[in-house]
């Protein structure tokens, strides 16, 4: 086991993983900008090193002042959360480089499953279900209305590189699937630095399940079973469930070894989560690997009992897992909720500033993951994301009469937040009856059924 890591993130992540640190005896170094002087991290961190100005570049994505402060503070490993470095395999590769365990899959994986172009050949060849559309990446406009007008329309043009719903485009017709590819690969040229780009059949009322994975140095790969994140808006998750509340024992084997299938033969390991999209008939088509932990995974935690962050840097000093797949059990129903500093009736502006009060719920099955405190200033640096609830129960419906319970006892002021959002999500019939679909909220949004009030 090491001695000690550096922990190259902030916010909620960065609290979480120095709380696993400190519980297997590691000593925990953090990094800080100068906007996070005062932050939750930098006073539960052993150490806490400056290293820049509050723009992530100047900082969080800086990786020389990371390795620099990682070599002061003599570390034998860093871990990168999500978000920022976590994906880089450049970054990596560096800390590798420099004698420095990376906590995280190799960089060889994270290129490979990281291009999603590469990663959908890889899917083909192990028998894991994708999308109808182009096999690789796309030449032309006029390459792209062929494949469009053979699997029919509409379709969605997705960058190979990066995620958060940027490069993507869906088009209805040859018009605006020429449009569509136009501003996709420009966005994703501005991006990522990479404007590849390929053309699946856009799915229009599909559900959106992902797998948690674990895997070791020595080609051990299991599953933790999967997790419902199709209340989203704008391809950014709202509410994660697990387990799906509308998959059968059936599917859910198959969609669970589908996804450690790809990750065994990408040669992964640590933990990672292969995203599926299923459409009305409960057929699932893989999505997009992300080579990190995710923001979600306390769902799978409080479902599992496995303690993922944990695992990641016992994972990482050379331990094999402890489990086996048939020894993975999931028990009772776990529902998390993002509370973000953001003004859902005003277009979901960002709101920084001071937090003058912060009381977060508890009781009875009740979780918090946050980095927030009365007092504490929300920088408008970075993401808006607050706090995590997470509740776990026996049932779907204590879940979520726990949740909606617990959002009404959390008190954060005067910031606006997503919390009267969730409120009335978690009283929403189509919600509670799981009849939704990625686009539900957004759909809700525009109909102004769903006030912030």
């Amino acid at each position: 086991m090491f001695s000690r890591i550096l922990v190259a993130n902030r916010g909620e992540i960065a609290v979480r993983i120095i709380r696993a640190a400190h519980e297997l005896g590691v000593e925990a170094v953090a990094v800080y900008s100068t906007a996070d002087r005062d932050a939750a991290h930098v006073r539960m961190a052993d150490a806490a090193i400056c290293i820049g100005a509050p723009p992530p570049g100047e900082s969080y994505l800086n990786i020389p002042r990371i390795i620099s402060a990682a070599e002061v503070a003599n570390v034998d490993a860093i871990h990168p959360g999500y978000g920022f470095l976590a994906e880089n395999a450049h970054f990596a590769e560096v800390c590798r480089s420099c004698n420095i365990e990376f906590i995280g899959p190799s960089a060889e994986s994270m290129n490979l499953l990281g291009d999603k172009v590469r990663c959908k050949q890889l899917a083909i060849k192990n028998k894991v279900p994708v999308a109808p559309g182009s096999k690789g990446k796309i030449e032309g406009e006029d390459e792209a209305i062929k494949i469009a007008r053979e699997i029919g329309y509409p379709v969605i043009v997705k960058a190979s590189a990066g995620g958060g719903g940027r490069g993507m485009r869906v088009a209805h017709n040859d018009i605006s699937l020429r449009n569509g590819m136009r501003q996709a690969m420009a966005e994703a040229q501005s991006a990522f630095g990479d404007g590849t780009v390929y053309i699946e059949k856009f799915l229009e009322s599909a559900r959106h399940v992902e797998v948690q994975i674990l895997g070791d140095h020595y080609g051990h790969v299991v599953h933790l079973f999967e997790r419902d994140c199709t209340m989203q808006r704008r391809h950014q998750k709202l509410i994660e469930e697990a387990p799906c509340p509308v998959l059968d024992n059936d599917r859910r084997d198959a969609l669970c070894k589908a996804a450690a299938r790809l990750a065994k033969a990408a040669g992964y390991y640590s933990a990672g989560t292969v995203e599926f999209l299923m459409d009305k008939r409960k057929k699932f088509y893989l999505m997009e690997v992300n080579t990190r932990v995710q923001v979600e995974h306390p769902v799978t935690e409080l479902l599992t009992g496995i303690d993922i962050v944990k695992m990641q840097i016992r994972i990482a000093s050379g331990e094999r897992l402890p489990f086996s797949q048939k020894q993975i059990k999931a028990n009772g129903h776990a529902i998390e909720v993002r509370i973000n500093a953001e003004d859902p009736a005003n277009k979901f502006r960002p709101a920084p500033g001071r937090i003058a009060q912060f009381d977060p719920p508890g009781g009875p099955g009740v979780r918090i993951d946050t980095h927030c405190y009365s007092g504490y200033e929300v920088p408008p640096n970075y993401d808006s994301l607050l706090a995590k609830l997470i509740v776990h129960q026996p049932t779907r419906e204590e879940a979520i009469a726990t949740i909606h319970r617990a959002l009404t006892e959390f008190r954060v002021s005067p910031n606006p937040t997503t919390i009267p959002l969730h409120i009335r999500l978690m009283l929403n019939g189509n919600f509670r009856r799981s009849t939704v679909d990625i686009h539900f909220v957004e759909r809700l949004l525009e109909q102004h059924t769903l006030p912030s009030e």
